[in-house]
């Protein structure tokens, strides 16, 4: 049996530049982290006198002998790649709820192809399992998506990621002093919002408004490097806030899908309580709200926010990784 940990993502500034949409035109580019909130994925290759194939358990189970047949889409398609012909089992858990902002899917499909090379006995390097993840859901599912989330669930760690038209992603490690990250994971504050939904609807209608909204897409990159010098030298730290209230304005007018009443109710209601500034994550429509709320505010944001889950969480500083490793001779 193999179980890969693959971290969920927090994205910063930037996000939409990943699109096709945009970045074929013109490089685009985030900043953001892997958290340590994970997807767990399990492989077991199993023995040929099993009654079935394949067995794939997520939010159903499924018995097939075919891998046409496999109605998971990440699922089937990674076996295909893999060309993964032999009696399998696949099994996933995660801390965190699907279409909530984090990057689930995308986690999920570079924790599966990681599980899956190291059944196969490969040692394979995090840009592939990117590149690879953002093949399966982006050019073989059609999926509406940029790459952001792939590298961000490989890499996991506080990272700047260039996106160029040619299809290259420049993945660039953002260096932080450990003091200067406790500091900052202390001032970040993530709320759910209780709402789940289709991120790639939401994004759909983002992309189809790229032309549109350019020159929103190049101010939100346009942040990127003042957010990544800020919290690299731990300096006028207070400017996060600002930099992610700008970045959420921008966002929000990107397509009318990406927020709703109720979620700039919670958005207000941070900020009046004293919040620094912050952003929806994800596509939009859902999910966790994140603020940047100074130590001494945080009680008061706490209390304006009391109908939502507030989340605890820290940088992931490793990335996907293969936590257990028993090949059994069958």
């Amino acid at each position: 049996m193999i179980i890969s940990r693959t971290p969920f993502r927090v994205s910063f500034v930037g996000g939409g530049t990943d699109l096709r949409a945009f970045c074929s035109k013109e490089p685009g580019k985030v900043l953001s982290t892997g958290i340590d909130k994970y997807v767990y994925v399990a492989v077991k290759r199993q023995s040929a006198i099993v009654d079935y194939k394949y067995r794939i358990s997520w939010s159903r189970i499924e018995f097939k002998q075919k891998i046409d047949d496999i109605e998971h889409p990440i699922v089937r398609e990674a076996l295909r790649l893999l060309d993964i012909d032999f009696p399998i089992e696949i099994s996933t858990f995660a801390d965190v709820p699907a279409n909530t902002g984090l990057g689930s899917s995308s986690a999920f499909a570079v924790g599966l192809l990681h599980a899956l090379y190291a059944l196969k006995g490969k040692i394979v390097t995090k840009s592939l399992l990117a590149a690879q993840a953002a093949k399966i859901e982006i050019e073989l599912l059609k999926r509406p998506i940029g790459a952001q989330d792939h590298y961000a669930a490989a890499y996991g760690t506080l990272s700047t990621y260039t996106f160029m038209p040619n299809g290259e992603v420049v993945a660039e490690p953002v260096f932080i002093d450990p003091l200067v990250r406790e500091r900052l994971q202390g001032k970040l504050m993530l709320f759910y919002t209780g709402v789940t939904r289709d991120a790639h609807e939401v994004l759909k209608g983002q992309s189809d408004k790229t032309a549109e909204k350019f020159e929103s897409l190049r101010k939100m990159k346009a942040l990127v490097d003042p957010l990544r010098d800020v919290m690299s030298s731990g300096e006028d730290d207070g400017r996060i806030g600002k930099i992610l209230h700008e970045n959420w304005l921008l966002k929000r007018g990107l397509a009318d899908a990406i927020t709703s009443s109720a979620i700039d109710r919670f958005y207000d209601k941070a900020l009046a309580a004293g919040a620094a500034g912050g952003k929806l994550l994800g596509a939009g429509g859902g999910g966790f709200l994140l603020f940047y709320v100074e130590p001494e505010r945080q009680a008061a944001v706490q209390q304006a926010l009391s109908d939502l889950y507030r989340m605890p969480f820290r940088f992931d500083t490793q990335g996907t990784r293969i936590t257990y490793y028993d090949q059994a001779i069958l």
